[in-house]
């Protein structure tokens, strides 16, 4: 077998680790699961559950891609050889192709917006026309499988440059543009007048919102934002070098996703609110009030601009990390080219991309256990798919891997001295806490 690619660096890692986590739903979901959910009170069970529940499951996913130095399937077979835990990596394979096979619809959504942006579309304050315009985009026949084309194209040609020269090279230039796009949006909006609401919403504590479902949706939003459960972490940690330091790595990917959700929420919700416009919009609040919002703003075609080419960003970088999952495999399994296994893949993904689009007019009325074909890829792969991922990597590492593995790669081979309570803290976390809590996710999440 050709000796395989490499990340280049650290720094690569955590650019392509944070592309992945970084997405679409940091722009819209939590801002709006932060504002209904008791603002800072949110905040902090959120952070809470990243950093000592989230974070094991990242452990234990990177520890077995570093260890193994293979794909998703052949992992479990080099880490436990003669069972049948390879079996577990379909999942990851099946979670991102899932994933990305309705994801490349939105993804498609965001260069048609960005084309309206730099065409000047936006120019009509009136959310009646802007809503229009949204519902005959996505349910359109032919116009949205254009985009979702152009999108799954620019995605492969990344991949197909490999992990140093596509994936790392790229996502090292996308994530800061798309940080400083993000930054300069965000400024703007909070110099608004009547921006203090939309900070309000944000921020101030309300703990008579927090219920029962506030920690599910917290756990939830941290499970599901840092991309774990669907392979992109295991897949990745497989090109890391083993002086890299895992944990770190983990943190720093985990603290770039939360302040990235953050900074979305401070420029989306201060201009929200300065506008009187609900933030309870879901796609709308991107798609058709943001347009309305940057109408009326002085440089709002410019910002309009910044705006969807940054949404764009955030989905490629989140894209390619699920391609690759499904290319490492076909290619490593099945002896492929990785040209033949990126064709092989697009040529699975453009078939359920193309049932996801339509679903959205044309096929809207055939439906899977209820939902459409756009809702059956989502709700599968986040509910089902994604827990179970998760659930097996923390069962196989701290149950099936011996410990003195486990802190081996931890302590980079022994080379890192790191404290003992916090690798023993990790490892029981993996162990014992984590599993109890993905299976409750996982529970909650097909009910």
């Amino acid at each position: 077998m050709a000796k395989r690619d490499s990340f280049a660096s650290g720094l690569g890692v955590l650019a392509a680790m944070a592309g992945s986590a970084v997405g679409l739903g940091n722009l819209w979901r939590f801002p709006y699961l932060v504002g209904t959910n008791g603002g800072a009170a949110f905040i902090i069970i959120y952070l809470a559950f990243v950093f000592l529940l989230a974070l094991p499951i990242m452990y234990s996913e990177f520890i077995i891609g570093r260890r193994s130095q293979a794909n998703v399937f052949s992992a479990y077979k080099v880490l436990a050889p003669g069972t049948k835990w390879c079996t577990v990596g379909l999942i990851y394979v099946l979670a991102s192709l899932f994933i990305i096979s309705f994801y490349c619809v939105v993804g498609g959504w965001t260069i048609n917006y960005f084309w309206k942006a730099i065409t000047f579309q936006f120019s009509v304050a009136d959310t009646s026309v802007l809503g229009s315009m949204f519902n005959n985009t996505v349910t359109s026949s032919v116009e949205p499988l254009v985009y979702m084309l152009i999108f799954l194209g620019a995605t492969a040609l990344i991949v197909m440059a490999g992990i140093k020269d596509g994936i790392e090279r790229y996502t090292k230039i996308m994530m800061p543009v798309l940080f400083i796009i993000v930054v300069v949006v965000a400024i703007r909006s909070m110099t608004l007048p009547g921006a203090g609401a939309g900070l309000e919403f944000l921020f101030k504590p309300d703990f008579s919102k927090v219920t029962g479902n506030t920690l599910l949706n917290a756990l939830g939003q941290a499970f599901f934002s840092l991309s774990i459960g669907c392979g992109t972490i295991m897949t990745y940690g497989s090109y890391v070098n083993k002086k890299e330091n895992i944990a770190g790595l983990s943190a720093e990917t985990a603290i770039t996703d939360t302040t990235f959700a953050i900074i979305a929420g401070l420029a989306i919700m201060p201009a929200v609110f300065a506008f009187g416009i609900s933030p309870a919009e879901g796609p709308g609040l991107v798609f058709v009030t943001l347009p309305y919002i940057f109408a009326q703003l002085p440089f709002g075609a410019f910002l309009a601009i910044l705006f969807f080419f940054m949404l764009f960003i955030a989905a490629i970088t989140s894209s390619i990390s699920q391609l690759e999952v499904i290319v490492s495999y076909l290619k490593e399994e099945f002896n492929m080219s990785r040209k033949l296994a990126i064709f092989l893949s697009l040529a699975v993904i453009v078939i359920f991309g193309v049932l996801c689009s339509l679903s959205q007019g044309t096929l809207a009325d055939v439906k899977i256990f209820g939902l459409n074909f756009f809702d059956f890829f989502d709700q599968t792969s986040a509910n089902i798919f994604l827990p179970l991922g998760g659930f097996f990597a923390v069962i196989f590492v701290g149950w099936k891997m011996k410990k003195p593995d486990v802190v081996d790669e931890f302590t980079s081979g022994g080379t890192r001295k790191l404290n003992k309570f916090f690798v023993n803290f990790s490892y029981y976390s993996i162990k014992y806490l984590a599993p109890i809590v993905v299976a409750v996710v996982l529970i909650s999440g097909l009910i």
